[in-house]
């Protein structure tokens, strides 16, 4: 090594020498090259350490010596999570695994987290009489939260305790959180920095720059925090208003603005939402707070960020915003329309309470199941259309279900430039790719195939309608969370099921899959192209 790009060397110079900060700055440099060498040396004998394997011999690496062997073992010694998986020799393997099989882990700790939650529930302590819960009743109350679905074998108002129905929205606010933005926050808590991989399917799912993802995990813990905050200051004042006392008050504030915003579907007043079905102080926050969290947080974030330049939103921002406004316009005046004369539903509120109604229904059916009128009520047109808004769900990355809003427009999109004759398919001055169009129609068909089997299934296992069996299904992979009674009937075989298809709704289908397969089919040679007839 020559003389400038020693650290001592710049000892001979002056202080004033232009030579000696140049000598100097390049010594820094080779230390802190050296230093990057040692550490990425020293991870690798951890790494082979802990995984049983030799150690691995680089010679442009330097030796590490003693006393940095000291200090790495003095620094695996430490505290939390890095410290235990470290202990007990698991922190190299869920580092690996981390890095390289993201949406495998993320499906693990989502199972995990639901286990958890049932474990919960299944103490005496979390029902009201004292004893424990059926399994079956504590793990579908469980998903359901986790998944933030909403549906129920049992009230949620008088069958659990404080300490259950605590458990229960906490569950509710962890699922909400989204299942790669957890797995991301628990990677990183361990290793304290993403891998490569995860980094990828992080962008992808939150729809993020690889370089943002670690900012993208901090927006979206402070727009939930900030909006369920929002959220429990609006309700507080108008449950004092109607004679609550301040520590009721505040518990069903609080527990409705987590519910709301996570379109949970949970109701924590004994007597549900029917008598707040003409209260706009009451009804309003919910559609704003299931819209914000129905489009999904890197629209919020877009939007945040280019609020004075709209026409610089991505190309996912708009396809978001507007398909979900026009569908919740659409759903207002369709289902308003159908249900304006029922006696059982809209028939009994005056114009006010019918239209707010509308505005909840418009929003409810898409991902928050929380819902001023009885579902069951309803005439059957207005459950076919409800199978139709709840399949479509809400914006990618959010606290929704279904196929996602962006999904449905790209498929929309494709029909219409089919129709015309155009060659690309384009919207707002961008043109989406084939690829896009590819996974679309993949997550379309894998969502329908998984209603159909489950809907079979439900089927053989009671005496049901095929109408209400529909809706229960799709309500549950959707986890919207409206039913139509039929829930705390269904015999513990088809219990089961739907809490699978909750479980599969919220990880994903795509999620799902990518976790699932063991590798990634990657073809040199290329077959030759023809087109078969189609229609």
């Amino acid at each position: 090594m020559s003389s400038s790009a020693s650290p001592d060397s710049g000892a001979h110079h002056s202080p004033s020498s232009p030579a000696r900060g140049a000598q100097a700055g390049a010594g820094r440099v080779g230390s802190a090259r050296d230093a990057d060498r040692l550490s990425g040396w020293s991870r690798h004998a951890a790494d082979a350490a802990l995984m049983g394997t030799a150690e691995p011999t680089d010679p442009s690496r330097p030796a590490a010596p003693d006393e940095f062997a000291r200090q790495l073992a003095a620094q695996e010694d430490v505290r939390g999570i890095r410290g235990l998986l470290a202990r007990l020799g698991l922190r190299s393997r869920f580092d690996r695994i981390a890095r390289f099989s993201p949406a495998r882990l993320a499906v693990t700790v989502f199972a995990v987290i639901v286990t958890g939650i049932a474990a919960l529930l299944s103490l005496p302590i979390a029902t009201a009489s004292g004893e424990r819960a059926p399994f079956v009743d504590a793990l579908f109350t469980a998903t359901s939260a986790v998944c933030v679905t909403g549906l129920t074998t049992v009230d949620t108002a008088t069958y659990w305790s404080p300490f259950g129905q605590v458990v229960i929205i906490v569950g509710a606010a962890i699922g909400g959180l989204g299942i790669m933005t957890l797995a991301s926050l628990l990677s990183f808590a361990v290793s304290r920095h993403l891998g490569l991989t995860q980094r990828m399917l992080a962008a992808s799912e939150n729809m993020s720059g690889m370089g943002d993802v670690i900012s993208l995990l901090r927006a979206v813990a402070y727009t939930a925090f900030g909006v369920e905050a929002v959220l429990m200051a609006v309700l507080l004042p108008r449950f004092l208003t109607l004679g609550l006392d301040l520590g009721h008050a505040a518990w069903y504030a609080f527990f409705m603005a987590l519910s709301i915003f996570n379109n949970a579907g949970f109701v924590v007043m004994p007597e549900g939402l029917a008598p707040y079905a003409n209260d706009w102080w009451v009804g309003l926050p919910i559609v704003l707070g299931t819209f914000l969290g129905a489009i999904g947080f890197p629209v919020i974030r877009d939007v945040v960020r280019h609020r004075r330049r709209p026409r610089q939103l991505t190309l996912h921002s708009k396809l978001t915003l507007t398909t979900y406004t026009a569908l919740s316009v659409f759903s207002a005046v369709t289902i308003g329309a159908f249900e304006w004369n029922n006696p059982n539903t809209y028939g009994a509120l005056p114009t006010s309470g019918r239209i707010l109604t509308a505005l909840v229904n418009s929003v409810n059916a898409r991902s928050s199941g929380l819902s001023t009128i009885a579902p069951e009520h309803m005439h059957e047109s207005t459950w076919l259309l409800q199978d139709a808004l709840m399949f479509i769900g809400g914006g990618s990355a959010s606290t929704a279900g279904g196929i996602k809003v962006s999904t449905f427009a790209v498929l929309v999109l494709a029909i219409l430039a089919e129709a015309r004759g155009d060659q690309d398919i384009e919207a707002f001055g961008r043109r989406i790719t084939l690829s896009t169009v590819r996974l679309s129609v993949a997550v379309a068909f894998i969502g329908a195939s998984i209603v159909g089997v489950a809907s079979l299934l439900l089927l053989e296992l009671t005496d049901l309608t095929l109408d209400r069996i529909l809706f229960e299904v799709i309500s549950a992979f959707a986890t919207v969370g409206l039913s139509t009674g039929i829930t705390p009937i269904l015999p513990p075989g088809a219990k089961y099921v739907i809490i699978v298809l909750m479980f599969i709704g919220r990880v994903g289908t795509m999620t799902a899959a990518s976790a699932l397969a063991l590798r990634e089919r990657r073809r040199v040679i290329r077959m030759p192209a023809e087109r078969p007839l189609i229609g």
